[in-house]
Order: structure tokens, then sequence, then C-alpha cells
């Protein structure tokens, strides 16, 4: 019986007819008979019987290095690129990580005024949204692309090397970093929100629309603030992930994932507290209902959704390879616990 082209033969087969069948298999057993093509077949199989990767002989030095740059992270590598990352996050003194995170506050206000630049100049049409969407990107695309110090980039680049290795003192270096980049980010916003309040840019029709789009998203979030802030913090953990085998096109990923949060209606905690003191500001907002009703909920839904949801899950990914106490057993392909003393 032929089996994928190749000859499945019973064990209580006879030695003889073992050789004539086998012979038949190899092209009716002549070696006059035998070509390239059938030379490269049978290297074929006994690299799939062997269990090793086949090397391609023909290809020169020049091709080879065309294929390897071809060549995208696995997921333990990028696992590894992330926990690197949150370490050197983790280690960065105080006053580097609070100005950073002042900068990624204050220049994530981009996203607000590039949409009320948008409602003051284009008149609305079914193209709108789109639009709209493209322009809520450009404040994350240029804090990203800045390496700035964002909380919830920071959820799960926090996370990944806790997660590696659990233990108090990481516990409490996370606990750190989440409430300077927090506080941080509190304080950019609430400055793009002065910036608004008293039309430092010298334009008031777009003041207003900042002011009018906050209050609506705003409303909107309060309806349910902790559900939405789960898929925001998601996402953004999943444009983290993606990163860094997208650094040529780390542009588009970062405008079509946010332009799908903002589609989506999600609620990303940063953002949101810029426009929720922009109307705070206005007297549209009470501070507790704005606070209660929005930003704290929003906050811990977007550490559950990037931090413990995402976070763990991507690690949990490349635990049996990571981890110290898995070997392998020849016996089976799975990977089993080594016992620990």
């Amino acid at each position: 019986m032929l089996i994928f082209g190749r000859l499945a033969l019973p064990r209580s087969m006879p030695g003889s007819h073992h050789k004539g069948v086998t012979q038949m298999a190899e092209g009716n057993g002549s070696e006059d008979h035998k070509g390239p093509d059938q030379d490269e077949a049978k290297g074929v199989d006994a690299a799939k019987e062997s269990g090793n990767d086949i090397v391609r002989e023909d290809l020169d030095e020049h091709e080879r290095e065309i294929v390897a740059s071809h060549e995208v992270a696995s997921a333990r590598l990028v696992h590894e690129i992330i926990r690197q990352r949150g370490i050197e996050e983790l280690e960065r003194p105080f006053y580097a990580l609070l100005w950073s995170a002042i900068a990624a506050g204050f220049v994530i206000g981009l996203s607000p005024y590039a949409i009320g630049a948008l409602l003051n100049k284009v008149p609305d049409g079914p193209w709108m949204p789109l639009l709209m969407a493209l322009a809520y990107s450009l404040g994350f695309i240029a804090v990203i692309s800045g390496r700035l110090q964002l909380f919830t980039e920071s959820t799960v680049t926090a996370v990944i090397p806790l997660a590696t290795t659990p233990c108090w003192s990481n516990f409490n270096r996370t606990m750190r970093l989440w409430v300077i980049v927090l506080a941080g980010n509190m304080i950019g916003t609430f400055a793009f929100a002065l910036f608004v309040h008293f039309n430092l840019s010298g334009q008031p029709e777009i003041a207003m629309h900042i002011r009018e789009d906050s209050l609506k998203a705003i409303t909107a979030y309060m309806e349910s603030p902790f559900l939405k802030g789960i898929p925001a913090g998601f996402m953004l953990a999943t444009l983290v992930w993606a990163m860094p085998n997208l650094e040529r096109q780390e542009v588009f990923i970062i405008a079509a994932i946010t332009g799908l949060m903002y589609l989506a209606g999600v609620a990303h905690s940063i953002v949101g507290a810029a426009e929720l003191w922009i109307i705070m500001l206005a007297g549209d907002v009470g501070v507790a209902q704005g606070l209660f009703g929005f930003l704290v909920p929003a906050v811990l839904g977007n550490v559950i959704g990037g931090g413990l949801l995402f976070g763990l899950l991507a690690h949990a990914q490349v635990v049996p390879e990571i981890d110290e106490n898995y070997v392998y057993d020849k016996d089976s392909p799975r990977r089993k616990r080594r016992s620990v003393r």
C-alpha cells in the first residue's frame, strides 16, 4: 500500500520480499536510471526520516542572505525582546520616567486636537469616520515612534519580566513603573487640557470642536468604562507585541490598530484623560463623576486587558520553551516537567 508516494511495509514481511518491494519503490532498483531529481527526492526522504531540516546546498551565499533577511522573530524571541524592553523601563531613573511620561501625556493630545481640526475644516460625509480614525491615530504614532512612556504600553512590557521571574522585587518595580508613568501621563494630559481651555493655539474654533467631541466621547465611555477599557488595553498590548516583527511598517500598524480603537469606541484611559480634563475645566462634568465614572474604571480595564489578559496569555505560550523546569522527553514529542526538590 502506497502512502504519500512511499511504501508502507508490515513489520512481519520477510527480508526477501522487503528487498524486492523496496527496489520497486526506488525505480526498479537500477542505479543506471537514477537522475538528479531522484537523488534529491531520496535526500528529502532521508532528511524526513532523520528529523533534520533540509539544507539547500544549491543556494549561494547571497541567496541565503536574502532568505535570512526575510525571517521573522519567533514567539520566544518576541517574548525576549519585550522582556528586555520591560527590564530597561523598570530600571530607568525616576525623573527619566516621569518626564518621558509627561511628554507622552501632552503629545497624545494630538489625537483630540487632530479630530478638532478635522471637524473644523472638513465637511461631514460618509468618509468622515475613517478620517477621524486616522486623526485619532496621530497622537499614538508620535508617542510610540518617539519612544515616550505611555501607561497602556507599559502594562504589557512590565508584566512580561514579572511573569518570567515572579518575585516581590519585580512586583514592586512593576508597581513603581506604573505609578510614575500613570502620574506623568495625567500631568501631561492636564497640561494639554489647559492648552486647549485657554486657547493658547489662537484657534477658538478648533478648541470648540475639541470640547464638543470630548464631551461626546466621554459620555459614551461612561456607559461602561471598565468593559470598554479591557479591549483598548488588549489592542495596545497586541500592538506592542507585533512591533518587533514590523519595524519597517510600524506607522501602518499603529494607525490600523489605534484607528480600530476609535471606530470600536473602546476607552483608552490616557486619551480619555485628556478629553476628560478638557470638559472638566469647561464645567461640563464634575470631578467625582469624571474620576470615578470614567477614569478609574478605564485605567483598571486597560490594565486587565493589556497586562493580565494579553500579557499573561502571550507569556503562557512560551513557558514550555523558556522554563528551566521543562526537559525534552526523547520518547514523547511532548514536554514534561522535571521534578523539583
